[in-house]
């Protein structure tokens, strides 16, 4: 069974996003074993470059180290934008060289510059910009439509 990790900030507080993230959990639990690690958010009394750093010192510490495995890839505004097909071959080369993926998601204000700087590879999920609730569960879709490419079951189309 392959495995991966969701690393992210603060749970899914808002039931459809969660509804969301548990269809696709559901789906995937037969052919991947995804493991989900959560930190606590920021304290909102701080500001946006604070709260980063302090959730960012979260997110490193409970960080799976590389000598594990573990593949950082950091989900972020800035990163590189690919497409379905592309995450299903990023998930299918880390099966074949044995390494396990790690997708990080920050707060509402992103990730720390110490947790990027961590990253193997940094990914956008596209050029507008979500909510990190929503990211969290466009992340479990696009690994559903990624195991699908890769088991060939019709899910997606060209």
């Amino acid at each position: 069974m392959a495995k991966c990790i969701i690393l992210s900030v603060g749970r899914l507080k808002i039931p459809f996003w969660r509804e969301a993230a548990d269809y696709y959990r559901k789906k995937l639990r037969h052919t991947w074993k995804v493991e989900e690690i959560q930190v606590r958010d920021g304290d909102a009394a701080l500001g946006p470059d604070e709260r980063k750093r302090q959730e960012g010192v979260r997110l490193l510490t409970a960080l799976p180290p590389a000598s594990s495995g573990a593949v950082h890839i950091c989900l972020d505004e800035y990163g590189r934008e690919i497409s379905s097909q592309d995450l299903a071959g990023l998930l299918q080369e880390c099966q074949m060289e044995t390494r396990v993926p790690c997708f990080i998601i920050g707060g509402a204000y992103g990730l720390s510059a110490e947790v990027l700087q961590r990253a193997h590879r940094r990914l956008s999920l596209s050029k507008l910009t979500f909510t990190h609730e929503l990211a969290q569960a466009l992340l479990w879709e696009q690994l559903y439509r990624a195991d699908s490419i890769l088991r060939n079951t019709g899910y997606h189309h060209e």
